[in-house]
């Protein structure tokens, strides 16, 4: 199965190149050209396998929420020349990953398990079980680690710290909760329960911009909607499509990101499942069959597309 790991393009125009854990980032003037790998990172360590189609599955899904979500905050999207590729508006990063959760899953389990009730300056109540709907949405961003780990941060230390205006972080907030709440509808169109997701943010001169993925696998978690209540009652685990089926992979064989640990063999038989699952969710998510894009000469495709935009 053909997947694309990287790209090293000489772009006409370009000014700077940026490898992220995922994505391959091109300045272009006021324009980033960013391609969509299908690499694939957990506990912030990029894994060692690309997975095909990925990269696909990300940029469309993202694609469609930028399109759905425009009425509610501008977005950083201006055109979509290949399955694996956005230009947009190169914005300036804010510092901090605006995360919310509607329940109490992943991250904020595995914390909450382990004795603490407050998260990123947030209370919890006790009594609460893995996956349990919290008594409303809660936000608890995180710094913006250029390498390494993202950590937990509150808004008091945000704003103490000077990361970010309380002007901009109010309107982050603000479109935080705004953009839960329509992924949520849309999410319920779909059959899906919308349980967390992040949302980055940049300023292109003094406005705020939606940047980045909206909703996509790699930044979202998804609980079918049908028998979560039974599955809940009954203690049993949740019927998800997320990137946490590969975390849990990788922690049942040994692996967090922790130094001395290392990755499990990703076989060929683990990489088309990772594959199919993407596709599954990609499919359920936007109830739109997948067409999967030519596997053969990715990378050439993927340069070709983007020269036609620079260049018209």
């Amino acid at each position: 199965m053909n997947a694309i790991k990287e790209t090293r393009f000489k772009l006409p125009g370009q000014t700077a190149f940026y490898k992220g854990k995922v994505r391959d980032v091109y300045s272009v003037g006021d324009k980033l050209v960013v391609v969509a790998s299908d690499r694939i990172s957990a506990f912030d360590v990029v894994l060692p396998k690309a997975i095909p189609y990925k990269g696909q599955v990300l940029n469309q899904i993202a694609a469609k929420f930028l399109a759905a979500t425009r009425d509610i905050v501008p977005n950083w999207l201006l055109e979509v020349p290949d399955p694996n590729v956005t230009i947009g508006k190169k914005c300036i990063a804010q510092p901090v990953e605006m995360v919310i959760r509607g329940y109490l899953a992943g991250h904020a389990w595995r914390e909450y398990s382990a004795g603490k009730r407050t998260l990123c300056g947030v209370s919890l109540p006790e009594g609460l079980k893995e996956n349990d709907k919290l008594p409303q949405p809660i936000i608890t961003p995180t710094t913006k680690a250029s390498e390494g780990h993202d950590e937990d941060i509150s808004r008091e230390e945000i704003l103490k710290r000077g990361l970010v205006t309380r002007e901009d972080y109010e309107k982050m907030e603000a479109y935080t909760q705004a953009l839960f709440k329509k992924g949520t509808e849309m999410a319920a169109a779909r059959g899906l329960i919308l349980v967390d997701t992040k949302y980055e943010f940049g300023k292109f001169g003094n406005e705020i911009y939606l940047i980045d993925e909206v909703h996509t696998p790699d930044s979202s978690r998804y609980f079918y909607k049908d028998g979560y209540e039974e599955r809940q009652k009954n203690g049993e685990k949740q019927k998800q499509l997320s990137k946490e089926f590969v975390r849990q992979w990788l922690i049942e064989n040994g692996f967090q990101g922790k130094e001395g640990q290392s990755v499990p063999e990703m076989t060929d038989r683990i990489v088309e499942s990772i594959s199919n699952r993407y596709i599954e969710l990609f499919e359920q998510v936007t109830g739109e069959k997948f067409i999967k894009a030519n596997p053969e000469s990715i990378e050439k495709r993927i340069e070709e597309n983007i020269l036609n935009v620079l260049k018209g």
